[in-house]
């Protein structure tokens, strides 16, 4: 029976470490926020574990700017934009986001989506026709692997940021186009992908580069325009999927390329054509985030998470250096995305269960979405975390290595260092 099957999947997970559980927020995304998990009562924790880079998810303008779309443009759009779900605000909102991209995409055009995950499924499964090869780096995201898989044209995966085997690859080609695809910040190492040279390989074979921006848009480049305006970027070439629910805190998706390319997916991507638009209040917000995200306050925030980066790289160096024994590793990302690679599943859920014990939410990230063995901590800032909440982070780690390593100081009971020890075994 389909139900004793999936008991039995669900009690290899539990055995495994690879449960996932979910929490039940009762306060806005913010640094401190009350949670509840299993039935169990609603605590504050410190939280390391948004996408919400710039801290903006709940900034009273863009509450207010979410208000007042509502009472202008009611609470749904009520079909999909080929039908009558299209609203001001929407056009408004992809004029804006073609302006911000011209500078990296000359005569950008910009097309909105529900989510970055349905943006990726279209622009995979509409270009990677037949005629077509798809190139993808192998730690890409999800939504750009189930694109590629989904796509009707070959898929050649690449091993992580190896320019000479995509080169290599690119050079036996005989498809008449080929797509080259990408994430920017990759989501879980958060380190960069060498796009210049990308491009430039996307120029020599007659390729296009595909660049998911996800983790990127609102954080890097000039008024936080994205990863392509921080590598100085300009091409045709170039097709950028931006995710509006990370550093410009309301939600969404968008992509921007050449006219051409945006009627084709408004006119044939079906997880465009076939879906409702996303309600006008959220794109009436956007355009409340984007002018946030350019000005002066969105440079103050820039450069205040690029000094709690700093601070927490700082930290997590020395605490390894302290504990070599622990074998936790720090991965070599500048961006807002921290792993702490600690290896086993079991390892990686006991070391969040430590800090979940002392009110910190830090998730412990496992299989599949990383390899084996390289289980991990995702440690996310945001500009709204202080600079006490980092280091109230690093002292709670320290003392759970100490533990670790045998170093403790009494404080914890037999039980707690048995259980935290046994887990790492």
């Amino acid at each position: 029976m389909l139900i004793d099957h999936l008991n039995r999947q669900l009690l290899e997970h539990r055995a495994q470490s690879l449960q996932r559980q979910r929490r039940t927020a009762e306060s806005p995304c913010a640094p401190h926020q009350r949670v509840s998990r299993d039935g169990q009562p609603a605590r504050e924790l410190l939280a390391f574990c948004s996408n919400d880079y710039l801290g903006l998810a709940n900034h009273p303008a863009l509450i207010a700017a979410l208000a007042e779309g509502a009472q202008r443009y009611g609470a749904g759009s009520g079909a999909s934009h080929l039908i009558n779900g299209h609203s001001q605000a929407h056009a408004a909102l992809e004029d804006e986001l073609a302006a911000w991209m011209a500078p990296s995409i000359p005569n950008a055009a910009a097309l909105t989506f529900c989510t970055g995950y349905m943006a990726n499924l279209a622009l995979l499964t509409t270009l990677g026709d037949a005629g077509t090869t798809i190139f993808s780096d192998k730690l890409n995201h999800a939504s750009l692997i189930d694109g590629a898989l989904l796509a009707r044209g070959a898929l050649q995966r690449y091993p992580h940021g190896n320019l000479d085997i995509l080169e290599r690859l690119l050079t036996r080609c005989t498809t008449p186009l080929k797509l080259i695809v990408t994430d920017a910040v990759f989501s879980m190492d958060g380190d960069l992908a060498d796009l210049p040279a990308l491009l430039a390989l996307a120029e020599r074979f007659d390729a296009w580069l595909i660049v998911d921006d996800a983790h990127g848009f609102g954080v890097l480049g000039p008024q936080g325009r994205g990863s392509l305006a921080h590598f100085g970027l300009s091409s045709e070439r170039l097709i950028c999927m931006g995710t509006l629910g990370k550093a410009a805190g309301v939600g969404g998706a968008f992509v921007a390329a050449h006219p051409v390319i945006i009627d084709w997916l408004a006119q044939t991507a079906r997880p465009y054509v076939y879906t409702t638009a996303t309600p006008p209040a959220l794109a009436h917000a956007l355009c409340e985030s984007l002018r946030l995200i350019s000005g002066p306050e969105g440079d103050e925030r820039r450069a205040r998470l690029q000094q709690l980066i700093g601070q927490l790289r700082t930290g997590l160096a020395a605490l390894i250096a302290a504990h070599p024994a622990l074998g936790w590793q720090l991965v070599d990302s500048h961006t807002a995305i921290q792993p702490l690679i600690v290896g086993s599943n079991a390892a990686a859920m006991a070391l969040a269960a430590a800090l979940d014990a002392q009110d910190l939410w830090v998730p412990a990230i496992r299989p599949p979405t990383v390899p084996t063995g390289m289980a991990r901590l995702r440690i996310t800032l945001s500009a709204a975390h202080s600079q006490s909440a980092v280091q109230r982070l690093l002292d709670a780690l320290a003392q759970t290595a100490a533990r670790l390593s045998g170093a403790g100081t009494g404080a914890e009971t037999g039980a707690e260092a048995a259980t935290i020890a046994g887990a790492v075994a």
